[in-house]
C-alpha cells in the first residue's frame, strides 16, 4: 500500500497548487490513501467548512490539522459531523470532533490516522502526547485490528518529534512531523519498521517567511508592527510531503521518499 502525505497547506497559493496537481500525483504514483494537513489553508490561519468541502472534491481522504484548528470557529460544528477531518487528539481546550479515526483505503485496508500535538513551545493546554499515544495503542495493534497506523505529529521541536518516532517505532507505520513548514532531509525507516520525517514541509510559496509575506514578518523581528496581521505569500507554491510504501503483511514501512513539486525548491519528481 502507498500513502501520500502532504504538509501544511498555506493559503490560496497552497490550495491552488494542490488542487491542480493532486489527481495527477495520485494516479502517477498509484497512491492508495491521501492525507493532507490543512490547518493553514484558510488565508494562513485555520480551515473553514467551505475550504474543507473543496478539498474533499479531489483525491484527498483525510485532513489533519494542528494548533490553528480553532482559528476559524465555524469549523467546530463541521468537526462534529465530518469524520474525514481530524483535530489534535490531545488538545485540552476543545473536544469537538475526533483526534483519530479508522478509514478504508482504496485497496480495502483499514488505516488508523492519528492527529497529535506536541507540547514544547506550544501556547495551549495540551495533554502529554506520549501518554496519550500509549493509552490509544492499547486498543489498536498493527496486523490485528488495523492494517496501518499513521501519525501526524504537529510539533515545534525536532527533539520531541524524533523522540516520539522512537517511542512508537514498530507500533505504528509512520510518524511524520508537521508545523514548522520546512521539509527536513531526514526521511528514513527506524530500526523496528516505522517511517519517519521530522517535518514534511508546507504546500505554499517559499519566497516567504514559512508561507507568509516577508514584510510584516521582518517588521516584527525589528520590533515594529507587532500587531500587524500576517498574510500568506501569493507566488507559486511548492507541494511538500512524503510517499510511504507499507508492507501489507505487517503494516510496517518498506520505503519513504520525500516529495517536492512546483515552486522554487529543488524538485524530487517530474509529473
Amino acid at each position: 500500500m502507498k500513502i501520500l502525505f502532504l504538509g501544511d497547506v498555506v493559503g490560496k497559493s497552497g490550495r491552488k497548487q494542490l488542487f491542480s496537481l493532486i489527481d495527477t500525483i495520485v494516479s502517477k504514483f498509484k497512491i492508495d490513501f491521501t492525507i493532507v494537513n490543512a490547518e493553514n489553508s484558510a488565508h494562513g490561519f485555520g480551515i473553514n467548512p467551505d475550504i474543507a468541502d473543496k478539498f474533499f472534491m479531489y483525491n484527498i481522504d483525510v485532513l489533519t490539522t494542528g494548533d490553528h484548528i480553532w482559528d476559524q470557529m465555524t469549523i467546530k460544528p463541521y468537526l462534529q459531523s465530518e469524520s474525514r477531518i481530524l483535530r489534535p487528539l490531545n488538545y485540552k481546550r476543545y473536544n469537538d470532533g475526533n483526534g483519530y479515526h479508522i478509514y478504508t483505503t482504496r485497496n480495502n485496508k483499514k488505516i488508523l490516522v492519528i492527529n497529535l500535538l506536541g507540547t514544547l513551545f506550544m501556547r495551549d493546554e495540551i495533554e502529554n502526547p506520549f501518554i496519550t499515544m500509549d493509552n490509544l495503542l492499547k486498543n489498536y495493534k498493527l496486523g490485528q485490528n488495523v492494517d496501518t497506523i499513521f501519525v501526524d505529529f504537529h510539533a515545534e521541536a525536532t527533539s520531541e518529534k524524533m523522540s516520539m518516532a522512537h517511542f512508537l517505532d514498530g507500533r505504528v507505520s509512520a510518524v511524520i512531523g508537521t508545523h514548522t513548514h520546512i521539509p527536513t532531509a531526514d526521511s528514513h525507516i527506524l530500526p523496528n519498521g516505522t517511517a519517519f520525517q521530522s517535518d514534511a514541509g508546507m504546500c505554499g510559496d517559499f519566497i516567504s517567511s514559512i508561507g507568509m509575506k516577508t514584510d510584516v514578518s521582518i517588521s516584527r523581528f525589528l520590533g515594529e508592527g507587532e500587531h500587524t496581521h500576517l498574510t500568506p505569500a501569493t507566488g507559486e507554491a511548492t507541494l511538500c510531503g512524503v510517499i510511504i510504501e507499507i508492507d501489507d503483511k505487517n503494516g510496517l514501512a518498506k520505503q519513504i521518499e520525500p516529495l517536492r513539486i512546483g515552486g522554487i525548491l529543488p524538485q524530487t519528481h517530474k509529473l
